[in-house]
């Protein structure tokens, strides 16, 4: 503020000098205590982050129970039921809790019923639209330096399914995504990888495979392992979307 316009606003009474006349060479700035904030009140926003994942239906609390208490789940259901981001969240939980050392996260790759055909680029580059919806899952709950800064050091491992035989997963937690798009023998290789100290969420809807009709294994095996005491297989339905509730109404008639 220049001396003419601070001059200016005292004349005008908007700005009080009293409390500074001993000391002509301070000036002040007013500040209006009631005034905007960038951190707001708690309750005036309308959002927050949320570090603690809460269930928003009855199913999803079912699959938040099931991870915490068996090593092997399996969780079925319509899109929009928050099936892969309740698996990664429980994943980063885990990591940041120490329960585990190292977080994998694998899907196929496969294109939705489209061929995109030759992609530039080294492996990681060709694979990363297949893997973009695990980076989206990963960086909503962690900031994307800290998931790029756990990737380089090897704590956060992302994967396509066709790198995954012969591995023995000690002391992680396993999320396979989209596994209506896996074959029953890759099915079975991706289950037979668990090791000691891990957990595996496989997630996917039957309904939407990208395979031809009856190429898909997720349906059988999670059938065979409902009669497995030690695996749960949660199944999601329609009143568990938590997506613009358009998506229910639509998966109803289509």
């Amino acid at each position: 503020m220049t001396k003419r316009a601070l001059k200016r606003t005292v004349r005008e009474g908007a700005f009080d000098h009293a409390p500074f006349n001993d000391d002509g060479k301070i000036r002040r700035l007013p500040v209006d205590r009631a005034g905007w904030s960038p951190l707001g009140r708690e309750d005036e926003r309308e959002q927050g982050y949320l570090k603690t994942i809460k269930p928003k239906s009855d199913g999803q609390a079912q699959l938040m129970s099931a991870i915490d208490e068996k090593n092997l789940v399996m969780a079925l259901g319509p899109a929009g039921t928050g099936k892969t981001y309740l698996a990664i969240a429980k994943a980063v939980e885990a990591l940041e809790a120490g329960k585990v050392a190292r977080i994998v996260l694998s899907r196929p790759a496969v294109e939705a019923g489209e061929s995109i055909g030759y992609l530039p680029g080294d492996m990681e580059d060709k694979l990363a639209p297949y893997l973009r919806p695990l980076y989206d899952a990963l960086s909503d709950r962690l900031s994307m330096k800290r998931v790029r800064a756990l990737i380089a050091e090897g704590a956060i491992e992302i994967a396509p399914v066709g790198y995954m035989r012969g591995r023995t997963l000690n002391n992680a937690f396993v999320v396979i995504d989209e596994a209506q798009n896996c074959t029953y023998g890759q099915l079975k290789m991706l289950l037979t990888r668990l090791g000691w100290h891990s957990t595996m969420v496989v997630t996917g809807d039957p309904n939407q495979s990208d395979l031809l009709n009856g190429l898909s294994g997720l349906g059988d095996v999670a059938d065979r392992f409902e009669a497995v005491a030690n695996i749960a297989v949660v199944r999601l339905q329609d009143a568990d979307i938590v997506r613009h509730p358009l998506v229910a109404e639509m998966l109803g008639v289509l």
